[in-house]
């Protein structure tokens, strides 16, 4: 048995056109939704990154600003810019690009941002609301991703196990938070588990929902994976190899070649996730658009 391959970018493909006719209707009735993205430094991963959520935006027909800082930047100076988008009309969402530099807390910028304009999902409002089964909250981009990339393509985790190895605050616990929810995409029963978590491929195994965001390259084997299971790969790693052009190659946290030949489907990596983590930026961006036109009528 060879796997379905669930194409993060042909999913997020069908989001944007989707999302490009909500944006033209907003902007017949003169709403036009805008991001602003800051970026601390001149890191070049997430230079590289940023540049692409400014393309998707542009693309779209989201107003889209980035503002760049340099690496030395004090926090107040920081804050003071989030302030400014907080208060500017023309800004319905608002992402700081992280990490940041080690001067600066991030939690006190994440927490300066307005909730309303938290396309990220990282304000502790959202992540409480979310934790409470909110319907419409601003739910951080990566987990959403998941649920849409498995809704879209014929995978519902309603009444399914779903397994998560991996508890991070930015894919582990929200998407545990929205697979609980009572609402389409949700309804499943949830485990969550990590790297101190005993006898792991146990546990893993016992899922027919897998996502992985361990952070560890070709973590999951085979052996590890029941037999005709749901596979999200949500891990990138660059792992060094000479046989490559770059002297390294992408890779997730599932070892895919293994996997593939057990489960029923599995994503990719690279072509996986990150399509789909700035398709649901955009559509945060839209949403939040559409809620402070809906506030102010």
């Amino acid at each position: 048995m060879s796997a379905e391959i669930i194409s993060g970018k042909e999913t997020a493909a069908s989001i944007r056109e989707n999302l490009n006719k909500r944006v033209m209707e907003l902007r017949e009735s003169e709403i036009t939704p805008g991001l602003a993205v800051v970026l601390v430094g001149d890191d070049p991963a997430s230079k590289a990154y940023v540049g692409m959520k400014d393309k998707a935006a542009t693309e779209i027909g989201i107003y889209s600003r980035q503002i760049t800082l340099s690496k030395d930047v004090n926090e107040d100076e920081l804050l003071g810019v989030i302030s400014g988008l907080n208060s500017d009309p023309d800004i319905h969402g608002i992402l700081v690009q992280l990490p940041l530099p080690v001067h600066i807390d991030e939690s006190k910028i994440l927490m300066a941002i307005d909730p309303d304009k938290d396309v990220d999902g990282f304000h502790p409002i959202n992540v409480g609301l979310l934790a409470t089964g909110d319907k419409d909250v601003l739910a951080p981009c990566t987990p959403q991703g998941v649920i849409e990339m498995l809704m879209r393509n014929g995978h519902d985790p309603a009444g399914k196990h779903v397994v998560i190895v991996g508890r991070s605050n930015i894919v582990g616990r929200p998407l545990a938070s929205l697979l609980l929810r009572k609402v389409s995409g949700g309804n499943a029963t949830v485990t969550v588990a990590h790297s101190r978590t005993p006898d792991l491929g146990n546990v893993t195994q016992k899922a027919d929902i897998l996502v992985v965001a361990i952070g560890i390259p070709e973590f999951i084997k085979r052996d590890m994976v029941k037999p005709g299971a749901v596979v999200i790969d949500v891990g990138i790693n660059r792992v060094e190899d000479a046989k490559h052009e770059r002297g390294y190659r992408l890779t997730g946290d599932v070892h895919f070649d293994e996997v593939k030949e057990v489960a029923s489907a599995i994503s990719p990596v690279p072509g996986g996730m990150g399509p789909m983590t700035i398709a649901m930026l955009l559509s945060n961006t839209v949403d939040a658009a559409i809620r402070s036109a809906r506030d102010r009528n």
